[in-house]
């Protein structure tokens, strides 16, 4: 919070809008803003912890839920399933009845729901619980940007809050494998981190102010259930297609997602109140949002959420040892997305996006190796590369998508940009399972994983920096 307590020169503030540059320090906060700062990232690291806390237990839990190996994706898949299904939905309701009220209703649901998870003995319970967190969590992180950006106006300040919000997504990422693993049991770690959500909640309904767009309406119902159904097809088709692509659910299912989508546009052309502007896909930093979020989840979050469960059956490394491993990577993200203020008048949030995706590259292939030859101190120079370039990421994907819109649609510009990156991360997940698990060896499959991620963020890192702003 210090970055936000900086005076601001007279010269500090920009106008605002896309692809507009901004520099130097934010004006001092108001009281109410730095509340709603801290109660919107404070809350969204928890949502983010209980998002990845299942990545150093998923041997425990699928052992205790009795999982066969063929269904464990879905333990990592349930969460991104729910967020990508109605982020984008999540972000219109926002905008039109109120980013306030929705936040603090996704924060409830989401700390019952991660106490009923504690509680489950089944592998499809589980998994319904893990789907309803991603329905929550899609309530938290659509409208928290919604909420900071209406708390703070000025660019430079908006620059300085989207960056601590961002540096605790990182946060959370690294603390929640830190819980699951220091604690007794899986069960217990989602029993506190369920219990940590409903404190905020009470937190949330007393200190943020409710805020919507000036030009709301009915909402787009046809249109958010037509959607809704889309992705959640394509998301369970991404991850069965792991144990074959030309199955017959596999190919219904994507058949499904292809005809909902087509239906979707033809009710967002003809709409009065749309869900999403598709006149915003010919602007290229709208553009360049949606493609550094679904990259950011197939190239990253994909290859990082399997790496847990990969090391500890490789190198026979404990969750706790795991955890510590994976805090080196998200931890540097985490210090990097809060440090990131520092490049604010030497390099736009576009060219940071592509800078953080060419670290990653250099992160990941210096992973080359490390499983085959039993190394864990092999792994460090890579997850500090990866570390790095994590951040960048996590500082600039916030920026770029409430910027790539009107003010008043913040909330669907931020939920447009995480639609697709939770869309990214099941592929990611699924992909990466089916690498690893088809290959000769995991060694090798964990070899060819690292070079198809390195591939896809070289490729956007190139994609990104030809749309110009």
């Amino acid at each position: 919070m210090a970055e936000l307590n900086q005076a601001s020169t007279a010269s500090a503030a920009v106008t605002a809008g896309p692809g507009a540059d901004i520099e130097a320090s934010p004006p001092p906060a108001a009281p109410r803003s730095r509340a709603t700062l801290l109660t919107t990232s404070a809350i969204t690291a928890v949502a983010l912890m209980i998002y990845t806390a299942p990545m150093v237990t998923l041997p425990e839990t699928a052992a205790a839920l009795k999982t066969p190996l063929s269904a464990q994706a879905w333990l990592l898949n349930g969460t991104p399933l729910g967020l990508a299904a109605l982020l984008l939905v999540a972000g219109s309701l926002a905008d039109d009845y109120g980013r306030r009220r929705l936040f603090v209703s996704g924060t409830i649901a989401l700390g019952l729901t991660t106490v009923a998870g504690a509680f489950v003995t089944t592998t499809g319970w589980f998994v319904a619980a893990r789907i309803v967190q991603g329905v929550a969590s899609a309530a938290i992180l659509a409208s928290s940007l919604g909420l900071i950006v209406h708390a703070f106006p000025e660019s430079s300040a908006r620059r300085h809050a989207t960056g601590v919000w961002g540096a605790c997504v990182s946060g959370g990422i690294a603390v929640g494998p830190l819980i699951a693993g220091v604690m007794p049991s899986w069960r217990v770690a989602y029993g506190v981190l369920g219990v940590a959500a409903l404190l905020l909640a009470a937190f949330g309904a007393r200190s943020l102010t409710e805020s919507r767009s000036p030009h709301g309406g009915r909402p787009d119902v046809f249109g958010a259930a037509v959607f809704s159904l889309a992705l959640g097809a394509l998301v369970a088709a991404l991850t069965l297609g792991r144990d074959g692509w030309l199955r017959t659910p596999v190919v219904l299912l994507l058949g499904t997602a292809v005809v909902l989508t087509a239906c979707f546009v033809v009710i967002e052309r003809r709409g009065r109140n749309p869900m999403i502007e598709l006149g915003l896909l010919r602007h290229p930093r709208f553009l360049v949002s949606l493609t550094g979020g679904l990259s950011t989840g197939l190239a990253v979050i994909g290859l990082f959420s399997y790496m847990p469960s990969l090391l500890q059956r490789s190198m026979a490394l404990s969750a706790i040892g795991t955890a510590w491993l994976l805090m080196l990577w998200s931890g540097l993200s985490f210090l990097t997305a809060l440090q990131v203020r520092r490049l604010a008048t030497r390099i736009t949030s576009r060219h940071q996006l592509a800078l953080g995706f060419l670290l990653h590259a250099v992160g990941a292939l210096a992973l080359l190796g490390s499983i085959a030859a039993h190394s864990w101190t092999r792994l460090l120079p890579g997850l500090i590369v990866a570390g790095i370039g994590s951040g960048l990421l996590n500082a600039a994907l916030p920026l770029i998508s409430v910027e790539s819109v009107p003010s008043s649609k913040a909330a669907m510009g931020s939920g447009a940009q995480q639609t697709l990156r939770y869309i990214g991360s099941c592929a990611g997940v699924a992909m990466t399972i089916a690498i690893v698990t088809s290959a000769r060896s995991a060694a090798h499959g964990a070899d060819l994983a690292v070079i198809v991620s390195a591939v896809l963020s070289v490729l956007t890192a190139l994609l990104v920096s030809v749309l110009k702003d």
